[in-house]
């Protein structure tokens, strides 16, 4: 077993080993819980998220309590339309929404401008949010920050058939839209982590196979993200957001990210093993059906993965989509955390005794 300090290791000691491809103490794992901080107040999610110190603490209780290995700086997707000046509605029991888009016709392409992040009060609170996380963690617990990446943001800016008709038929239009959206993702990125972000999610659903063909990546998102990830100046995870990776894996690899998020779509024994030295993977418990889990489920579909993912290291377990519904309870999200500390501990003993 792999420890070097012979004790059990911080978060982020146990992450970075991790991302050396080799075995830490345990297999770490991720709760991406950004909603569920309203439920650990006692407020509504719009109240929430009005002020960074309720994030701040809502995330150091849920870590503590659910003992994972990441606090999550992630507020809602739709935080970068809003800083881009859509607005929101709120709900109950999900992320708020845009009401509105920002591009209305392709000819506002011409004339938009990217907003600037410290004017922006939706974004500086997330920036205030990871700077008190900072200081909160010592560095002993990764933060996690997120963009959406800009291939996929004109799917909030515009509505999925408008771009589809810029992606296709305009190309003047989609490369200017592209600059925009480089530019301010690189920006907003590199502001997460002078604020106190360790890792940047690099969130890219329309990128996935299950979206558009492997051909059409190839020619525009992957020399997107590209461009982009390598302006960002820290780590990036891709996250395809519970879409299909196997088929751009390779691509994603160039494109300088460390780590790809895999969609319950894949099989990720495969994926773990094609991904070998030159990715990292973090994934797949299925988040959609973990409110109906009951009894063992959580601990079998835990078992199951890390059987399937862990062996070697270079292995982060979550959930597929990056945000776990607000309606899972909290007696599933602690039956997970008590399965990896049971069974994810190095050296897998258990796993080696079943294929002995």
């Amino acid at each position: 077993m792999y420890n070097p300090f012979h004790r059990a290791l911080t978060s982020t000691e146990r992450v970075a080993v991790t991302l050396s491809k080799r075995e830490p103490d345990r297999v770490p794992f991720f709760l991406f819980l950004g909603l569920h901080g309203a439920k650990e107040l006692g407020m509504t999610i719009k109240q929430y998220f009005s002020r960074p110190e309720n994030v701040v603490e809502a995330q150091l209780r849920m870590q503590k309590k659910y003992r994972s290995d990441c606090l999550y700086g992630f507020y809602y997707s739709a935080v970068e339309m809003e800083a881009w000046g859509a607005e929101l509605n709120y709900s109950e029991d999900g992320p708020p929404l845009c009401n509105s888009k920002i591009i209305n016709s392709l000819e506002d392409i011409k004339t938009i401008k990217p907003p600037k992040i410290n004017e922006s009060p939706a974004l500086v609170k997330v920036l205030k949010s990871l700077d008190m996380l900072r200081r909160r963690a010592h560095h002993h617990i990764p933060i996690i920050g997120a963009v959406t990446s800009p291939f996929s943001l004109p799917v909030a800016q515009m509505g999925f058939d408008k771009y589809m008709q810029v992606l296709f038929d305009r190309p003047d239009l989609f490369e200017r839209l592209m600059r925009l959206n480089e530019e301010f993702c690189v920006e907003w990125a590199n502001a997460q982590l002078d604020a106190g972000a360790s890792i940047i999610s690099y969130f890219d659903p329309m990128s996935s196979t299950s979206i558009i063909a492997p051909e059409v990546y190839k020619k525009t998102g992957f020399p997107i993200a590209k461009r982009t990830i390598t302006r960002i100046s820290g780590p990036t995870a891709t996250h395809l957001a519970s879409g299909k990776t196997m088929p751009i894996l390779d691509e994603i690899a160039g494109t300088g990210t460390r780590m790809i998020a895999v969609s319950q779509l894949d099989n990720i024994a495969e994926l773990k093993n094609a991904c070998s030295e030159k990715l990292s993977i973090l994934g797949n418990l299925n988040g959609a059906e973990m409110g109906g889990w009951k009894g063992d489920d959580a601990e079998n579909a835990v078992k199951l993965l890390i059987s399937k993912a862990a062996p070697g290291g270079g292995f982060i377990l979550s959930d597929n989509n990056g945000e776990i519904p607000y309606y899972v309870p909290e007696d599933v999200l602690l039956s997970i955390s008590e399965a990896v500390h049971t069974w994810g501990k190095y050296p897998l003993v258990w796993l080696q005794r079943l294929s002995n």
